[in-house]
């Protein structure tokens, strides 16, 4: 940002140094580029009038004009209110306030036009605005006649210290005025007339002073499709520029190790989706670049498989591998799954968590360096600068997003040339966050289950039903099935009512005893080795109820076990539902989640359970989590080292005008993969203005 743009806010009319402090901290608005940037979150339409005759209460707002013949104060401390009566000749309404009394006293005028703005109430007879907007009907934009009025989000503290929403819009106005004529083109003139969009300056001008609904609609798409565009173009950049410095290893065979386990191992057939995932790898690791590649699939969907077969083609090619999971939990249920799909082949694998004996470790890595260990699966005991490999060409992180990004660039550094890199996720992406958190990735999905699976049936139960849900869980025990009960809270909070862990694991003790029932219990606050022994237990059938928080969200995987009760489920978020769903469904019989809830549920825990109960599909669940909670909570772009910074686009609403600016800047990259190009010019300073103002969209990779 350069010239007046860059001028402190400070020095903007109507602000001076105290108000610019509360701008800097709260809006993070430090100059007037800053303040023309600060969008507004709604519009009202105030091209309408009404008398006060035609007023109706049922309307949100109204707006009248009229004067002022009149006010008076009535009751005393805190009971005390301002009443103003204002008429238009066909009535009176009354305003009242009950706070700035003072203020509103000493401004008011008699006999003067007003226009008033509120929402209209009525009591005996009488309509009313309590704390109306109340403008002088001045002809300066910013308080004309009819028009659509912006309103911005503030704070409590810029309230009280009267910076209201109105008050930024009469800065805006000052701001526009100033900077009117110096807000230069930021996209190059041939892309703006190829897609029809208004100029940058009538966009700034017109988001914050509409004239008419339709040139809001253009403003709100140009200044939306730039913020996407850019994202994208960054990280399609990223991605060219990295192909271009990352050469990768080349894995040219598919060999003994593959097609020994494809046709004399493999326990079941793929699914159609897992041989297309394993295509896309088996082309990427072909290609003689460094392959960066996201897989997603839901919870059972085949991930392991795709990622082990992945592994057999770097050992086919001469290559180690190594299998970062964020707990000892997962890491060993990859190991023995992986070691029992293996079966007797040759691969050695070996497995290194915190728990692994000092003996054990120096064994380790002597067969990393000689290269007598093919595959090591492990947790962060892998990042340790101590494991080093004779040859590693291609690295496997489950559940990545747990790890940072630092924690996870070690691990390409331990070869001089990266090697492959393929992360996987359980938790289904929304398609426009996935093009936008991994949006310099190429992306595979699993979107089949494989057969024999059946569809999990969820119901949803309020408090009333609790008994009929333990007799379901003593018939399907009798029948040799598991169950799993989760609770939102380890012990008792005097703030919540939810169940909580340990009352509600003193009930089901008394409700199925010893020695008929032998019932297990893991939370977050246990050892490690107290929770894995207790998983185990629950693995081995010694157990035949887990009582339990969310660790076992991504964790333990026991086939038999078949219901999985949510307690309180109405505390849960949407994508954790799921998660936890998908501890079930994981064996050949019929699986059940039941959602047990109290009778006081609001619009959005509503929203959730009647998703839940609907769908088994995390892709539809996960696009329904980020309608009801917005982009920046999805798990997984906290820890991406991701900002979200959208300042006008919403990835739940706009994914139609991100995917046309993923087209338009493929397009771009394809044909100019450098910027080199005089008519590119303005987008390479532009991606070089985003780095230096560290708009870091490509550190996921």
């Amino acid at each position: 940002m350069s010239g007046i743009l860059s001028q402190d806010i400070k020095f903007l009319p109507g602000v001076g140094p105290r108000k610019a402090v509360l701008l800097n901290q709260e809006l993070k608005v430090f100059t007037l580029g800053d303040l023309i940037y600060y969008f507004p979150f709604k519009y009202v339409d105030r091209t309408k009038f009404y008398t006060i005759r035609e007023i109706d209460t049922s309307l949100p707002y109204i707006q009248v004009r009229g004067r002022i013949t009149g006010s008076e104060l009535i009751g005393v401390g805190r009971n005390q209110r301002l009443v103003a009566y204002l008429t238009d000749g066909t009535g009176i309404l009354e305003l009242i306030w009950f706070q700035g009394i003072k203020f509103i006293t000493q401004t008011i005028k008699l006999n003067v036009e007003y226009i008033v703005f509120g929402k209209p109430g009525e009591f005996n007879g009488q309509f009313s605005i309590v704390h109306p907007e109340l403008d002088e009907n001045l002809a300066d934009q910013s308080k004309k006649e009819g028009f659509i009025q912006a309103y911005y989000n503030t704070s409590e503290k810029l309230k009280t210290n009267f910076i209201h929403s109105k008050n930024i819009l009469k800065l805006q106005y000052a701001a526009l005025q100033l900077v009117r004529g110096s807000i230069y083109e930021s996209m190059p003139s041939w892309l703006v007339q190829k897609l029809g969009l208004v100029s940058l300056e009538s966009a700034l001008i017109t988001i914050h002073f509409p004239e008419n609904p339709q040139i809001l609609r253009k403003a709100e798409y140009r200044l939306k499709f730039e913020e996407l565009f850019y994202i994208q173009l960054k990280l399609l950049h990223l991605k060219e520029d990295r192909h271009k410095k990352f050469k990768g290893h080349l894995f040219t065979k598919v060999g003994n190790y593959f097609n020994d386990f494809y046709f004399n191992h493999l326990p079941f057939e793929l699914t159609g989706a897992q041989k297309r995932v394993i295509r896309e790898i088996r082309k990427d690791m072909g290609t003689g670049r460094q392959m960066n590649r996201l897989l997603q699939g839901d919870v059972g969907s085949g991930k392991t498989m795709v990622a082990l077969m992945s592994v057999l083609i770097a050992l086919d090619n001469g290559f180690q591998c190594c299998f970062m999971a964020p707990t000892e939990i997962l890491a060993n249920q990859h190991y023995l799954s992986i070691q029992k799909f293996l079966g007797d082949m040759a691969v050695k694998v070996k497995l290194l968590t915190g728990s692994t004996k000092k003996g054990e470790r120096a064994i380790i890595h002597g067969e990393l360096l000689n290269g007598n260990l093919h595959l090591l699966i492990g947790t962060h005991a892998l990042l340790e600068d101590i494991v080093q490999f004779e040859s590693l060409g291609l690295v496997i992180i489950d559940e990545q997003h747990r790890f940072g990004v630092t924690q996870r660039a070690k691990l390409w550094r331990k070869n001089f040339v990266p090697p492959h890199i393929l992360v996987m996720t359980a938790t289904p992406i929304p398609r426009t966050l996935a093009m936008t958190v991994y949006g310099d990735l190429d992306v595979s999905v699993i979107d089949e289950l494989p057969p024999g699976r059946k569809p999990i049936k969820t119901v949803h139960y309020f408090e009333n039903r609790r008994a009929q849900v333990y007799d379901f869980i003593r018939k399907e025990i009798a029948e040799g099935r598991q169950i799993y009960i989760v609770f939102p809270l380890i012990s008792e909070s005097e703030k919540m009512d939810y169940k909580n862990l340990e009352e509600g694991y003193e009930q089901i003790i008394k409700l199925f005893p010893s020695p008929d029932y032998a019932i297990g219990m893991v939370h977050g606050r246990m050892k490690p080795a107290a929770k894995d022994l207790e998983m185990q237990r629950f693995k081995s059938m010694e157990t035949q109820i887990l009582v339990a928080t969310t660790v076992i969200e991504v964790g333990v995987d026991v086939p038999n076990a078949s219901v999985m009760i949510i307690e309180s489920s109405e505390r849960f978020g949407l994508s954790q539902l799921h998660q936890l769903r998908g501890r079930v469904g994981r064996g050949a019989e019929q699986s059940f989640c039941i959602l047990l809830s109290g009778f006081k549920l609001g619009a959005e825990s509503r929203k959730r359970i009647e998703t839940m109960v609907a769908t088994n599909d995390g892709f539809e669940i996960a696009e329904a989590d980020m309608r009801l909670r917005g982009p920046g909570d999805i798990e997984g772009t906290q820890q991406s080292g991701i900002a979200f910074d959208l300042k006008i686009s919403n990835l739940a609403k706009d994914g139609q005008i991100l995917q046309y600016a993923r087209d338009i800047a493929e397009s771009i990259i394809s044909d100019d993969p450098s910027l080199e190009k005089p008519q590119n010019d303005i987008l390479k300073k532009q991606l070089i203005a985003l780095k230096k103002n560290h708009l870091n969209w490509g550190s996921i990779s």
